[in-house]
């Protein structure tokens, strides 16, 4: 019987989505599902939520239970989900972004890199370090699923300094090509089946390499479509990296806006609104799904008749291919080993996996562009310099992680950058161990 463990599982929406869709996957409709959270309350509402899905969508095939220990939740698992956040949103994303206005530099998602990015990996890895030492004992063959943020420094950080088969799960490269066609305004022209696409590079910053229709480079005919678009519209960052540099970027505008040198200012204030960049986006998002959630909870908790439709997610054909020997491909975060030639060896990348009863196999990319490798090789000195200083505990490489930020580097001094790593160190207090 396949053991599923979730870890992070006060995450309800999210747990509906990756366990409602294993509950109807047949392959997994009769697993032992471990619910583990270290908020008590919302992980009796998950727990809820699930046993009727499973009542209703599975005919109470799975086996559901929460833990309040994590040990024990983890114990024998063959598959385990990382959902977890840190810090919450209050003090510790507050915290990211107050801070660092107040040196003048201004975020809108702060998840991925940046510095809102580094102490967010900061925070999250000693966690996810000491998850995988308990899986080390409990259950070494286990692979973990993480959809945690920051993927690509959590991914590496997992796969430099544990022993435990990790691969990094993202939505942004199923939904590039359909954002890509909304934006242009052909969504309704053209069955999506009709095209074949091939997406490589890093976590919120892999590229939209070829897209062909029957056959044919459809690239000259975004290209011309894009050009024709006025700003400001809702994708303008990517459509000016595109027209820049030449390819299309699979994480949204307001993410990539932050990601750059280019877009986020003082001394060009008038790029917020000429490319219509939502400063401070992920705020107003957590307190809309904070809102949101106190009015959808007793529908989603106590909805006797709740059912599940399966979602776009990843995690259970993953776990449905292992088991079975299905194959199946995803696009998934993993090592460097050889796959983008031009990007560090070692590095987290984001390229096309197989996943059969083998686990997951990255697939060779080969080169990629060299001004889209440049733009990534940016990004990837933050996030190897995070890891370091997570692995190491020294101060210096959180500095130097700072440092090397596109956008703070842009805006800041170094003595400012220092200053304002000083003072995010001392207000995530206890959220961080001790540097030296």
């Amino acid at each position: 019987m396949v053991k599923i463990c979730f870890i992070g599982a006060g995450s309800t929406i999210f747990a509906k989505n990756v366990l409602g869709d294993a509950m109807l996957t047949p392959s997994l409709q009769d697993a032992e599902i471990a619910l583990y959270d270290i908020d008590e309350k919302r992980l009796k509402e998950s727990e809820l939520m699930l046993q009727t899905i499973n009542k209703n969508s599975n005919q109470n095939r799975a086996n559901i239970q929460s833990f309040s220990d994590r040990k024990e939740a983890l114990k024998d698992a063959n598959f385990v989900i990382n959902a977890i956040q840190v810090g919450g949103y209050k003090p510790s994303t507050v915290i990211d972004f107050e801070i660092p206005k107040k040196y003048g530099l201004q975020q809108t998602i702060r998840d991925t890199t940046g510095i809102g990015g580094i102490f967010r990996g900061l925070r999250t890895l000693p966690v996810m370090f000491d998850i995988a030492k308990d899986m080390e004992e409990v259950c070494p063959d286990a692979w973990l699923l993480n959809y945690t943020n920051p993927m690509a420094i959590l991914t590496m950080g997992m796969l430099k300094a544990t022993k435990i088969k990790t691969v990094g799960l993202c939505h942004s490269v199923q939904v590039c090509v359909p954002e890509l066609f909304e934006h242009l305004g052909i969504k309704d022209q053209y069955n999506l089946d009709e095209f074949q696409w091939k997406i490589a590079g890093i976590n919120h910053m892999a590229w939209l390499l070829e897209i062909n229709r029957n056959g044919k480079d459809f690239y000259p005919e975004i290209r011309s479509l894009a050009a024709k678009i006025a700003d400001p519209h809702k994708d303008s960052v990517r459509f000016e990296l595109m027209k820049h540099f030449g390819y299309y970027i699979t994480e949204s505008s307001e993410h990539n806006a932050e990601y750059h040198p280019y877009f986020i200012k003082k001394n060009y204030p008038e790029l917020i609104d000429q490319l219509q960049i939502p400063l401070d986006e992920y705020l107003r998002r957590c307190v809309k799904q904070i809102a949101d959630w106190e009015l959808q909870r007793e529908d989603i908790v106590n909805n006797g008749s709740l059912e599940h439709t399966r979602s776009r997610e990843y995690a259970s054909y993953i776990m449905d291919a292992i088991t079975t020997g299905t194959p199946t491909m995803i696009a998934g975060n993993v090592l460097n080993k050889g796959l983008i030639t031009n990007l560090p060896e070692n590095c987290c990348v984001e390229v096309p996996c197989l996943v059969d009863k083998n686990g997951v196999q990255p697939t060779y990319v080969g080169d990629l562009p060299t001004q889209l490798a440049a733009l990534n090789r940016t990004n990837i000195n933050v996030q190897e310099l995070t890891v370091e200083a997570a692995m190491t505990l020294e101060k210096d490489k959180i500095y130097q992680a700072a440092l090397m930020d596109p956008h703070a580097n842009a805006e800041l001094s170094i003595s400012e950058i220092k200053a304002m790593v000083d003072e995010l160190i001392a207000a995530h207090g206890d959220y961080l161990p001790a540097y030296k």
